[in-house]
């Protein structure tokens, strides 16, 4: 044999065999102790439809989201109820949802008790002025009769107004009118004309829609980033076109162990009161890092169940698995806290697609043990282990019907898949890592890639949003 020979293009040595393939820096990358190298073609790496961004240093932005309901502000509920027994005897506001104004008189009441009240107190008046001129302990006598007799009134809520009216004409009123305490909505009426009623009885509740709250169920594992005082983004399905902002106000300290959602008070203005109490709400809260810190996209992340990997482009066809290790997450991008410095390159988008093509299992078994790796070819056939179903992928678009954040899946509405000649349906997928998850809600347009990891286990690989299209909306409206 002669000695070691090579070329800068491809050619055939002179017993006909071709020269091997040899990358550019390759050498220095075995010497160095780098392996686990994943190497795949230019023209693989298109047809994978393979997407790269680079690691960043940046404040990590994250938005909080979550559902809720308006809600009337408990502090702004009024209930009227008179003090003593008697009988409706007019109703003026006889509609529940009725807009009333502060001070309108909403129902007057006969009671033979309030006629009694107010006579007695005429008499106390009378007798005072009769004994004027008369022994002190006979006026003294009097005034706490005339006392007792107005602090009655005025316990049972007759108005200044009412008292003043009955001292300066000396005419007892056969009914008392009853008022709104606050501008608002009349919420709840029992009364009835002619009925009767007992010492206590709620006959009317007034709500102040001035502000409302806004009960919003923040996930578990998200609530440690709600803090009190913090501003708030509300949307309300009603008003599309209008934006509110609140601030939160209180972190109930309850969890509901059914959907692990923490309920968590938001309060609002309400000009004109177009907020009504049970309205569906949306809220975006968002919290942000203080310091700069590398990040990398939420879709470069593969999770394998005990680890967290990502594809580090090393040069034209070569990829390197890496371990990291992750810290907070945002709506699309996650901090790195090792494994990965700012600048270098990472795969993004067909990353899973990958691992099916090159058998990345095999590539990162060795992890740990130093001197133990081996390079994957793009050429080679893929072991027995990995499933042939993952090495093509899929991309369609659609509308998120459910989220489970539990259990890492997502039902979307989406239209035709060409490549698998499914017509437009609804399925659940699961999710590579949760954090593909991040940031979307119910109703969210998304154009999502997908594999099948094992045959009937179809798993998203890749999310971004989109705009609505004919086919997905079409078959939500269904």
């Amino acid at each position: 044999m002669g000695l070691p020979d090579t070329s800068p293009v491809p050619k055939k040595d002179p017993m006909g065999m071709d020269y091997i393939a040899v990358y550019e820096g390759e050498d220095q990358e075995e010497s160095s102790g780098r392996t686990g190298l994943i190497r795949i073609s230019t023209e693989k790496i298109q047809k994978l439809g393979v997407r790269t961004e680079a690691a960043r240093v940046q404040k990590l932005e994250r938005t909080v989201s979550a559902a809720g309901r308006v809600e009337p502000d408990e502090r702004r509920i009024y209930t009227i109820s008179p003090k003593f027994e008697g009988y409706v005897e007019r109703l003026h506001v006889n509609v529940t949802g009725q807009t009333v104004a502060k001070g309108q008189v909403l129902f007057e009441v006969y009671s033979p008790e309030l006629i009694s009240a107010q006579r007695e107190y005429q008499i106390a008046l009378q007798g005072l002025q009769s004994t004027q001129g008369s022994a002190d302990q006979v006026q003294s006598g009097m005034r706490r009769l005339a006392d007792s007799s107005l602090q009655r009134l005025r316990n049972w809520d007759i108005s200044e107004e009412q008292i003043s009216g009955l001292t300066l004409s000396g005419e007892v009123r056969r009914t008392l009118a009853f008022r709104s305490p606050v501008q608002g909505l009349v919420t709840e009426k029992r009364a009835v004309q002619g009925m009767r009623f007992m010492p206590g009885e709620a006959l009317y509740q007034v709500t102040d829609l001035g502000a409302v709250w806004v009960v919003a169920d923040v996930f578990e594992q998200d609530i440690g980033l709600v803090k009190t005082g913090a501003k708030v983004k509300v949307a309300i399905n009603a008003y599309p076109d209008k934006a509110f902002s609140g601030i939160v106000t209180y972190v109930y300290p309850t969890l509901n162990p059914e959907t692990r959602t923490i309920p968590v008070r938001i309060e609002l203005s309400n000009p004109g009161m177009l907020l009504k109490p049970a309205m569906f709400a949306q809220i975006e809260l968002s919290v942000g890092t203080r310091t700069q810190t590398v990040t990398v996209p939420n879709s470069a992340v593969i999770d394998s169940g005990t680890r967290q990997l990502v594809l580090v482009q090393v040069g034209e066809g070569r990829f390197e698995p890496r371990e990291v290790r992750l810290g907070r997450r945002a709506s699309n991008e996650v901090e790195v806290l090792e494994g990965v410095r700012n600048g270098e390159i990472v795969v993004v988008s067909a990353n899973f697609l990958i691992d099916a093509e090159s058998n990345l299992k095999a590539a990162v078994s060795g992890f740990g043990h130093a001197g133990h790796g081996s390079s994957a070819d793009a050429g080679q056939k893929p072991s027995s282990e990995t499933p042939k179903a993952a090495t093509t992928g899929h991309r369609a678009e659609g509308a998120i019907e459910s989220i489970d954040f539990k259990n890492g899946t997502v039902e979307i509405s989406h239209g035709p898949v060409p490549s698998l000649k499914w017509p437009a349906m609804s399925m659940e997928f699961a999710v590579a890592n949760g954090g593909l998850l991040q940031g979307y809600k119910l109703g969210d347009m998304v154009a999502f890639e997908f594999v099948e990891r094992k045959p009937g286990e179809w798993v998203v690989t890749a999310m971004r949003r989109a705009a609505p299209t004919h086919d997905a909306a079409a078959h939500k409206s269904r």
